[in-house]
């Protein structure tokens, strides 16, 4: 019986890592590549190898409502949003939040890094985080060209659309129209710009941070497996809470086909369960604001004020214009008929509308000329899309939108406990457009993005403008965005890295949770401020970087 086994079957591991999201995959997956290491991945959620995940369209059925990969989490009702709630899809699959998004592969801006340093996380600044950034990149545009902002070999593939939208190529057409410049890479030296996005996807299928990091090579039947005797992925086990000796984090409990047992962690517990769950773990296993913890019956392990405190998400509208073209998606007969030869098209060489990822093209973009860098991301999408109560899908019919997203909201919100048991969903507080600057930088992007709908290169190809009404004056302005605005769903902050000095700190610059040993975070809680851009990427740097700091810590 090889080390390997025997770890598995007592249950006893090196590393715990519980969540197989982005983050998850990318440490489990590089801790794993010691032979001599055992790794465990521990995932509520059940495998990835299905064709609504791999085929890029397919995200419009596991994105819009709960269901078997999406646990589709609801915010508390926001007072400046007229008591509406916040739709919160979160994974539950392995490669999380990467099999369900739009697959966009950006960064953010080199300086939101930087900031992290000031703010006392040494080791974060962009200097320090591209490194990583580049080891998992595998970008085939720039192979061979000796680029020093990409990476051509590593496990994540990183590639431009293979068939772009033609409306895709009339939006920036009419960007250039309205005085703004394109930018081919906003990976590259400058983020600002209007561009294409690249995306995470290989021959036409996606690839998220399973395929990346967990799955080694193809079984006969075309199925996806780990391939390396020393990582054991779970999958259906839900992690109740965590495991103490003292001060020191030794394993976690899980619930698995209605049996509870003790996963143990020689080495290291690193919780990475995302932005919402990975607080709720460390409240119902004793560590968080004491009174809150009191107030629901859990013993206090550490009074520790910041989990779950933090929360940021990217503020978002989207302006709508209908147009009854089928080279756009919509939910018609005419449209249904055009799938279906998009069908045959993907199945015979992964390329046409279903290689889609809808979000096609965007921009960066500053609200104010005096500002150092772009605080607005808009997005074009070959749908018309929006919140909850913009109309059903058959009655929108065709269309495109414009998504205006503020990068950097004022706004702060909190997650914490409905109760100690996590099958029950955290309590999400957005806290969405509390801080008035946000709404302001939202208007700002308001009229930029409809200055851009307005050049001839789009308005020619005719359509009708949706609640055109609410851009009369700044009063129905206003009022449209309290109605529409939400999350883009790109939260973080809610276990933040910080010095010991600061209060709201979760974890050190290494991750490790203040006041204990053997207990680290992973995901893109930890991120003290949000960065300008989405938040995928960042978080498989997160767990590149932290399996270094892991494996220089065992050594």
């Amino acid at each position: 019986m090889t080390a390997s086994s025997r770890a598995s079957a007592a249950g006893e591991f090196d590393y715990l890592v519980i969540g197989a999201g982005s983050a998850g995959c990318a440490v489990a997956g590089r801790l794993a590549e010691t032979p001599t290491t055992s790794v465990a991945v521990i995932e509520s959620g059940g495998p990835d190898d299905h064709y609504l995940i791999w085929t890029p369209v397919g995200l419009a059925k596991t994105v819009v409502k709960p269901g078997p990969y999406n646990y589709g989490y609801n915010s508390e009702p926001q007072a400046a949003l007229g008591g509406r709630t916040n739709y919160q899809p979160r994974r539950r699959v392995l490669g999380g939040s990467s099999s369900l998004n739009g697959m966009v592969y950006i960064r953010g801006h080199q300086r939101d890094y930087d900031d992290w340093a000031a703010l006392g996380c040494h080791g974060w600044s962009f200097e320090d985080v591209l490194p990583y950034f580049l080891r998992s990149e595998n970008n085939p545009r720039f192979a061979g060209t000796g680029n020093p902002w990409h990476g051509t070999d590593g496990p994540l593939y990183v590639n431009d659309l293979r068939s772009p939208n033609p409306f895709a190529q009339s939006f920036l057409k009419a960007a250039t129209q309205a005085g703004h410049k394109l930018n081919d890479d906003f990976n590259g030296a400058d983020q600002e710009g209007f561009g294409y996005y690249q995306v995470t996807q290989h021959n036409g299928e996606r690839w998220n941070a399973a395929r990346a990091y967990l799955h080694r090579g193809k079984t006969t039947d075309g199925r996806y497996n780990g391939g390396r005797p020393n990582l054991h992925v779970m999958t259906g086990a839900q992690a109740l809470r965590i495991v103490f000796e003292g001060r020191r984090a030794v394993g976690v409990v899980v619930a698995r086909d209605g049996v509870e047992q003790v996963l143990r962690a020689r080495r290291e517990v690193i919780v990475s369960g995302g932005v919402f769950n990975s607080p709720q773990l460390l409240l119902a296993s004793g560590i968080g604001p004491a009174g809150q913890l009191r107030a629901l019956g859990i013993d206090v392990r550490q009074d520790l004020p910041g989990v779950g405190e933090n929360l940021q998400d990217h503020l978002d509208i989207v302006i709508n214009t209908q147009l009854d073209s089928t080279d756009l998606f919509g939910a018609t007969l005419r449209g249904g008929l055009r799938l279906f030869k998009e069908m045959r098209r993907y199945r015979r060489d992964r390329t046409g509308m279903l290689s889609s990822n809808f979000v096609e093209a965007g921009a960066f973009v500053k609200s104010r000329p005096e500002l150092e860098r772009p605080d607005l991301n808009l997005v074009f999408t070959v749908a018309l899309i929006g919140n909850r109560n913009m109309g059903s899908r058959r009655k929108l019919g065709h269309g495109y939108s414009g998504h205006i997203c503020v990068l950097r909201p004022e706004s702060r919100g909190s997650v914490r406990l409905h109760s100690p048991d996590m099958r029950d969903a955290p309590r999400i507080d957005t806290q969405l457009m509390t801080a008035p600057r946000d709404m302001e930088t939202l208007i700002a992007g308001i009229h930029i993005m409809r200055d851009v709908f307005n050049q001839p290169a789009l308005r020619s190809l005719g359509g009708r403008e949706m609640k055109s009404e609410s851009f009369a004056d700044e009063a129905s302005l206003r009022e449209f965005v309290r109605a529409h605005a939400d999350c883009l769903y790109h939260p973080v902050g809610t276990c933040k890295m910080g010095a010991a000095n600061d209060r709201l700190a979760v974890v050190d610059p290494t991750l490790r949770v203040h006041g204990f040993d053997g207990l680290r975070v992973v995901d893109c809680s930890i991120m003290p401020t949000l960065i300008g851009g989405n938040t995928n990427a960042p978080a498989m740097m997160i767990g590149e970087k932290a399996a270094d700091m892991i494996r220089a810590a065992a050594h």
